[in-house]
């Protein structure tokens, strides 16, 4: 925390030099050496480090591959081929790049629900949570504009379906388009603006990731109690402790992560992306990446008009409030109590939020008009059931409501369990409990 006393002690005369010119050894050891941490992290709290390893990984495998990668709308999709065939090693540092992004937002995703489910987003984390929606909202971005570079069907037309959703918005939609496109279709001058923003975003997001951190060190950890930190007894230094369990969690994560780059690398791409893009030819189901699959359900989940307000401008309206929900997090919320670990109601909620999450993105990767299951069959033999756009459209209701309604009533009415008085004492009974 920000109120820690420094007990760096520099020991060789370069090392006093150094700290009495720049300080960065010694920032270094307060931060991630004698930095106080709650004693009673789980390894739910082991995804931050996770996610770090990520972007390091992410970026560094981008910028090799942007030394073979031809941004032209006629030479994309050779040069991708090349990276796999003529490049040393090229296929591997595709691979991990490719499925480094959906290690990246599986990861993230994680960290989200974590901070959710403990009220990681509550005072005094409020900006800590900002900063975090930032984070993500910059990598949704980049992983859209990297997912077209391929340049295969499915990254054309995925581009063409997104990038059109914009103009849908009124007055200046259609000149945003254009600007975005750059011209009046997506072509060359859209690859180009999109493989320097995804080129750029992501050393953005590494700088927002360091206010970040700064945020967390100077308001401290959050913990599964929910309890803040009030003596000594409550916290442990990060080095060894921590260090050790997000090394092990980084372990089995990379263990993971290399089990798809070898064995299933194309597991969670797409066939149509080994296809190069024709305009003249639509695929039969146009569908972006896993990890926005949950947001794209609710866009094509509003199929009616309202009023004058036609439904493309709702389902682009509702898509980007379910993102903006998770920014206003912090102040929908109405409960004194931070962890839902002691919010017994709150607790089977969130569990039906987090299946509702699930939900939308399985009906994100389905036809809208296919059907879920079915009940009976019409005078033709053809079967009835509950279409996938309606479990869209019931599950959509779900997740705004659970931020919109449930959230803050819930807040108001619930009785929470007895909340420990300090960490430690939640820890000795935990331990207590354990030995008994």
């Amino acid at each position: 925390m920000s109120d820690h006393p420094s007990t760096y002690e520099p020991k060789s005369g370069i090392e006093k030099w150094l700290d009495s010119r720049l300080p960065i050894v010694r920032l270094a050891y307060d931060s991630f050496v004698d930095y106080p941490t709650p004693k009673n992290l789980n390894y739910w709290w082991t995804f931050g480090g996770i996610l770090s390893l990520c972007l390091g990984v992410q970026i560094l495998t981008g910028i090799i591959l942007a030394m073979h990668y031809t941004a032209n709308a006629d030479l994309a999709f050779d040069s991708v081929e090349r990276i796999m065939r003529d490049v040393n090693y090229g296929w591997l540092i595709r691979y991990v790049h490719a499925n480094g992004a959906s290690m990246f937002f599986f990861a993230v995703y994680i960290h989200m629900f974590r901070g959710l489910y403990y009220g990681s987003y509550k005072a005094p984390r409020e900006v800590l949570w900002l900063l975090g929606c930032i984070i993500y909202f910059l990598m949704i971005a980049t992983a859209f504009m990297g997912y077209v570079l391929p340049w295969g069907q499915m990254s054309y037309y995925g581009a063409v379906v997104i990038t059109n959703l914009i103009g849908a918005i009124p007055v200046v939609g259609p000149s945003i388009l254009t600007w975005l496109q750059g011209g009046f279709a997506v072509d060359n001058p859209t690859l180009n603006r999109f493989f320097s923003l995804h080129y750029l975003l992501p050393f953005v997001i590494a700088g927002v990731v360091v206010l970040h951190i700064w945020a967390l060190h100077v308001v401290g950890q959050n913990n599964p109690t929910g309890v803040e930190i009030k003596s000594k007894e409550d916290t442990l230094p990060f080095t060894p402790y921590a260090t050790v369990k997000d090394g092990l969690a980084m372990i089995f994560f990379l263990i993971v992560f290399a089990v798809f780059v070898f064995f299933a690398p194309d597991a969670m791409g797409h066939a149509d992306n080994y296809v190069k893009a024709n305009p003249l030819q639509t695929p039969s189901h146009i569908v972006p990446e896993w990890y926005m699959l949950p947001f794209y359900a609710i866009l094509r989940a509003i199929t009616f008009d309202i009023g004058p307000i036609p439904a493309k401008l709702l389902g682009v309206t509702a898509m980007f409030g379910a993102i903006a929900l998770i920014f206003a997090l912090p102040w929908l919320d109405t409960s004194k109590v931070k962890s839902m670990r002691y919010r017994p109601v709150m607790r089977w909620f969130f569990v039906l939020f987090v299946l509702a999450c699930i939900g939308l993105g399985w009906c994100g990767g389905q036809l809208p008009d296919n059907l879920v299951f079915s009940i009976t069959t019409d005078a033709h033999g053809n079967p009835l059931g509950l279409k996938v756009v309606w479990l869209s459209q019931l599950l959509a209701v779900y997740y705004f409501a659970f931020f919109l309604i449930i959230m803050p009533w819930i807040g108001l009415k619930e009785d929470p369990l007895p909340v420990p008085a300090s960490i430690s004492d939640a820890v000795l009974a935990a331990h207590a409990k354990k030995k008994g």
